[in-house]
């Protein structure tokens, strides 16, 4: 007990260190938000993939995914660092920060006003973000209380707080740059975490050959899979449901494209040649951070006895006592690991979230609208104050979920990741691409995605009395939308009426400009050597 509190006091100390260290770059809005769009490329991937790896992912995801398609769980983190972070990278990096920075944006709302010329997408940008973010945000809490009640055994709600206060105090004093030089500190911990426990947790089941052996015995009776009870199914190549699974890859990777706080870790970076950098850096880092939580997962079966699970049935905990039961046999010292493992991956996820959240309805709802006289330093004064705001009312909302196990809560988490990526993914993806998008194409996009994903959620509640079928997953949905969006976006800006011609010209000629300055440096560099 002694050497997990004396790890978690170090932990909790270094990250509010970093806060105050890192205040100095937070003096000014630019600085605040995006750390003055100075950061390098090691910082810029690891937040990067801190922020889309959260204890959702690890304990949440990796269970429940684990336990339905077995080994085949492990082709979800292989998406997430192929499509989710190198492709996501190789398409969106470049532009995405050159862009942004030729129109000043700091926020995707502010973004799509610029390059649309259009207030309201900016507004309906704005509340999607507003009304998705913070049961998005809930969400992060989860997992925790099983771990700590392992660990320390005390009660969820004293979790919740720790972590949402220290968060609290390293994202206000020390703005974008402490959460980037935090996120760094986490991720290596999450890097060295993962590999020493799935060593420990298949080590005591004999070692991964043995592992597998015994998972090739699995069977599933009561999960509706058509191939649940074929011998060998949970450690095969696809698994028992390729389509479900396919469904799971699609919106966890491609999802990413259309986050803000994801996104948002572009506009921040320093340079195209930190762009080349940490393209490697960040897949390297998924590939073992998702791959290894997914592939820890898919061994989740051979602790059925365990988690009290009959024959052929689901376990008698829910899916998210799957991950801590695997965790329970291991050391003290690897169970502290664990534990700031978890911790790292929500509170680097809740920091990025909070900011993006805080920034984007002081910058786009707040500035020149409700308040209109609002200076530098009011705008930092307020996107503190909503920082400590959105804080509470998450923390609120995870402590009621896990004391009421309201559903309205649950099912408002489920949808979040699913409604802002089909929302802004197109939307985004175009307007960085194509001259010809329209502001009715986005309109379109972001009002099929965010309706949808409200229906699908009542469905599920059982207040509309319909059934979706394939769909009615959160995680179908959320996928259907974000590829429906890449259809809509062009058709109906083909259809519509064409932006100005000038205007696009000059916002696309930013690419062309950039390309002339580098190789006119690199020429006169040559020359100078």
């Amino acid at each position: 007990m002694a050497l997990k509190l004396g790890m978690l006091l170090v932990f909790f100390g270094v990250m509010v260190y970093v806060g105050f260290y890192c205040r100095k770059h937070s003096t000014d809005v630019n600085g605040f938000v995006l750390g003055g769009r100075s950061v390098g490329p090691w910082l810029t991937a690891f937040a990067y993939g801190t922020s889309y790896f959260s204890a959702v992912i690890f304990v949440g995801y990796a269970g429940q995914f684990g336990w339905k398609f077995g080994i085949a769980a492990t082709w979800v983190g292989i998406g997430n660092a192929l499509i989710g972070s190198l492709m996501a990278w190789v398409i969106l990096g470049r532009r995405t920060r050159i862009m942004t920075q030729h129109l000043s944006s700091a926020t995707m709302p502010d973004f799509f006003e610029k390059r649309f010329d259009a207030t309201s997408l900016k507004i309906a940008a704005s509340i999607i973000i507003f009304i998705f973010m913070i049961p998005y945000t809930a969400s992060l809490y989860n997992g925790l209380s099983r771990l700590f009640r392992m660990a320390f055994n005390i009660d969820y709600s004293v979790c919740v707080i720790v972590m949402a206060v220290l968060t609290a105090i390293y994202v206000i004093v020390g703005g974008y740059m402490a959460t980037a030089v935090n996120d760094f500190i986490q991720g290596i911990i999450m890097l060295v975490g993962i590999v020493a426990v799935i060593g420990a947790v298949l080590g005591s089941k004999g070692g991964f050959m043995a592992s597998l052996e015994g998972l090739s015995a699995a069977k599933d009776t009561s999960a509706g899979f058509a191939n649940g009870t074929v011998p060998g199914i949970f450690n095969s190549f696809f698994g028992p449901d390729p389509l479900s699974l396919l469904g799971v890859v699609l919106l966890t990777s491609l999802g990413t494209w259309g986050l803000p706080q994801m996104v948002g870790k572009f506009y921040a970076i320093k340079s195209e040649g930190s762009i080349h950098k940490g393209t490697i850096i960040s897949t390297l880092f998924a590939m073992v951070v998702a791959g290894g939580c997914y592939f820890l997962g898919g061994f989740g079966r051979l602790f059925a006895a365990e988690l009290g699970a009959a024959e052929g049935g689901n376990p008698a905990g829910g899916f998210d006592n799957v991950i801590p039961t695997m965790l329970q046999t291991l050391s003290p010292f690897l169970i502290a690991i664990v534990i700031i493992l978890v911790l790292s991956a929500s509170m680097s996820t809740l920091s990025s979230l909070v900011l993006t959240s805080s920034s984007t309805v002081t910058l786009d709802l707040l500035k020149g609208r409700v308040i209109k006289d609002m200076d530098e330093k009011k705008q930092l004064l307020i996107m503190r104050v909503l920082i400590v705001v959105f804080i509470i009312i998450s923390a609120a909302l995870a402590i009621v979920q896990a004391n009421s196990s309201v559903a309205f809560i649950a099912q408002a988490m489920g949808v979040s990741w699913g409604a802002m990526a089909g929302a802004f993914l197109a939307p985004f993806l175009y307007g960085l691409y194509w001259k010809r998008t329209t502001k009715t194409g986005c309109w379109a996009a972001m009002l099929f995605s965010s309706v949808f994903m409200i229906i699908d959620m009542l469905a599920n509640l059982k207040v509309l009395n319909i059934s979706l079928g394939f769909l009615q997953s959160p995680i179908n949905a959320g996928a259907f939308c974000m590829i429906a969006g890449l259809i809509i976006v062009p058709l109906i800006s083909l259809i519509s009426k064409a932006p100005d011609k000038d205007t696009v010209d000059r916002i696309f000629s930013c690419y062309e400009r950039k390309v002339i300055v580098t190789a006119k440096d690199s020429i006169e560099t040559e020359a100078e050597g």
